[in-house]
């Protein structure tokens, strides 16, 4: 077993790039162990060199919707280091299309990746789970709002949601905590395109009551800090990391003194 066993452990999916990478890199800087999970064995390359040390990085190449996936992502955490303490179900895709244009490909495409698999991942994990423990659920606005287009992403991180609650209860008495971290609209490669469309990046800029946009470092040590001995007393919650996007009815200067247009 790897000297550095005495470390805590977290399980990071989607940790190749993104906010799953900022997590990886955040929960290292924190003194953890990290099972970095992702499809690409490319990216996760690019993971391991960010966190530069081989000691306390471990990858997972798989498709999270394989029968096989978590497994397969528990046995590497445990033949590496022999403990799990934390489960990071970040995984997700964009571009999802509103119920209208959405065929069923698609549907159990995000359903299978944003819940079937978390569900499965968590199911996996929790035997080997001891008190201290915790599972955080990467989730977003568009599960606390409805969002324009959400469509399958909507309920995929909705059902994120109500999961976050029932582990909380179910599992919280063990001492095993769950939370869920939703974020609003940050920057990365998922996103990046959609941020190019003009009416999309108005609706998030001049509806947030924030001077700059999200960075995949609010969402990391959100993270962090519930994995923390800070986080320990927090459980069944969803923490919204967007600037006041979801909670505000705000409009910039620009959105109130622009020319409105009738229904």
């Amino acid at each position: 077993m790897n000297k550095s066993a005495d470390r805590p452990v977290a399980i990071v999916t989607g940790a190749s790039s993104g906010i799953g990478l900022g997590c990886a890199e955040a929960l290292v800087a924190q003194g953890m162990n990290v099972v970095g999970v992702g499809r690409d064995p490319g990216k996760l390359a690019e993971l391991e060199r960010a966190i530069g040390d081989p000691e306390r990085i471990e990858v997972v190449a798989v498709d999270l919707t394989a029968d096989d996936a978590p497994r397969r992502v528990v046995d590497a955490a445990l033949s590496r280091w022999g403990r799990i303490d934390f489960l990071v179900n970040n995984a997700g895709v964009g571009s999802p299309k509103p119920i209208h244009e959405t065929d069923d490909e698609s549907l159990d495409y995000f359903l299978g990746l944003m819940l079937r698999a978390p569900f499965r991942l968590t199911r996996e994990v929790l035997p080997h789970m001891k008190p201290g423990s915790a599972v955080i659920n990467v989730t977003s606005t568009y599960a606390v709002v409805g969002g324009l287009r959400g469509g399958a992403y909507s309920a995929s991180k909705g059902g994120m949601t109500a999961l976050t609650t029932h582990i909380a209860c179910q599992y919280g008495a063990q001492g095993i905590r769950c939370n869920a971290v939703a974020p609003g609209v940050i920057p990365t490669p998922m996103t990046i395109q959609r941020l190019e469309d003009e009416a999309f990046r108005k609706m998030n800029i001049e509806m947030t009551p924030h001077d700059r946009f999200g960075k995949v470092e609010d969402i990391a040590s959100t993270v962090a800090f519930l994995c923390s001995e800070g986080g320990s007393y927090i459980n069944g919650q969803t923490i919204v990391v967007d600037g006041g996007w979801s909670s505000t009815k705000y409009l910039s200067p620009f959105g109130l003194t622009s020319e409105w247009v009738a229904r």
